[in-house]
């Protein structure tokens, strides 16, 4: 029983240290709380993210401030068509003494933000994935290990396509969250702007570190769910599945393919990160639907009536909601 207590102990101490976390980087971004929450709870979910949004938005600096203020050591990747495997992997190198050696590249590191991962080819977009997914990188037959905790984020630009490799529906359900970022308000750009055009720079201090941030991934695993919230998880999961008993008319009409299982475990792992974020020890069925959005949204695929009639992702997912 101590035990449980001791966690009941650490999810109100992680609140409390997510609020000044929240406070931390919020000296530098402005708005943006939902993106901000939705990075956060990934990371905390040991998840992975992608941003998409026009150019502009603060994406990069978002994943900057946030490394900084869990203490985490960062790396941007700018994915371009030339971009090579062993570009973003490492390589091996002959040195002096004649003797092969592996000199590691930018993807070890623990925040990794992979700006525009649709502008490069197949070829280097499997690399990372293959790394998000095993945690590991394998060059000239041997295994290196990724440091922990480890963190992808891409970014992905929707409006120019022309020349851009888009990701599979395989390889887009590694990401836990597609995360929407959209222009601020008038009066978040006006502050801003009045933040920015200063000569004043705000400093972001750590608020975490390494060990803390591993131990709280893992009481995020031991958070305890109640089985109505966890039926509701892997119900809303299969209701995106057309063909399937309990499929509503909207996905059966719209959807050519739903979520996969993957989706299910991510919905609960999410709703668990949401309630520790609110304070609670266990999530309730309004945690799932927090969450829900940004995990489903690239992982149902829409057909051609849909398109054709301007039905959005979102619009389908509130409807199952």
């Amino acid at each position: 029983m101590s035990g449980m207590n001791n966690d009941v102990k650490a999810v109100e101490e992680f609140g409390s240290n997510y609020r000044r976390l929240k406070a931390e980087i919020g000296k530098v971004i402005i708005g943006q709380e939902k993106v901000v929450d939705d990075v956060l709870i990934a990371i905390f979910s040991r998840g992975h993210c992608l941003l998409v949004g026009v150019p502009g938005l603060a994406k990069t600096l978002l994943v900057n401030t946030v490394g900084r203020a869990l203490g985490l050591s960062f790396n941007r990747i700018q994915f371009t068509p030339d971009l090579m495997p062993s570009d973003i992997i490492g390589s091996e190198v002959l040195d002096q003494e004649r003797h092969f050696r592996f000199v590691k590249g930018p993807l070890f590191a623990n925040i990794i933000l992979a700006d525009e991962i649709n502008r490069t080819p197949p070829k280097t977009q499997a690399a990372l994935l293959e790394a998000m997914q095993e945690k590991a990188v394998t060059a000239a037959g041997q295994t290196y290990k990724l440091p922990d905790p480890f963190f992808v984020l891409a970014t992905q630009n929707p409006i120019e396509q022309e020349g851009t490799y888009p990701l599979p529906e395989a390889q887009l359900d590694r990401f836990m969250f597609n995360i929407w970022v959209d222009y601020p308000s008038f009066q978040e750009e006006l502050a801003v702007v009045k933040s920015t055009t200063g000569g004043v720079e705000a400093a972001v201090q750590p608020v975490m570190g390494q060990e803390e941030i591993l131990a709280y991934q893992a009481l995020v695993r031991r958070i305890p769910v109640p089985d109505n919230v966890m039926e509701y998880a892997v119900k809303l999961a299969t209701r995106t599945r057309p063909g399937r008993d309990g499929a509503p008319a909207v996905v059966q009409d719209h959807i050519s393919w739903g979520a996969g299982p993957r989706a299910s475990q991510y919905l609960v792992i999410g709703a668990k990160c949401h309630a520790m974020v609110r304070g609670r020890f266990s999530p309730d069925i309004e945690d799932v639907q927090a969450v829900a959005e940004p995990i489903l949204r690239h992982r149902l695929v829409r057909n051609y009536k849909a398109e054709a009639e301007g039905v959005t992702v979102e619009r389908i997912i509130r409807e199952i909601l």
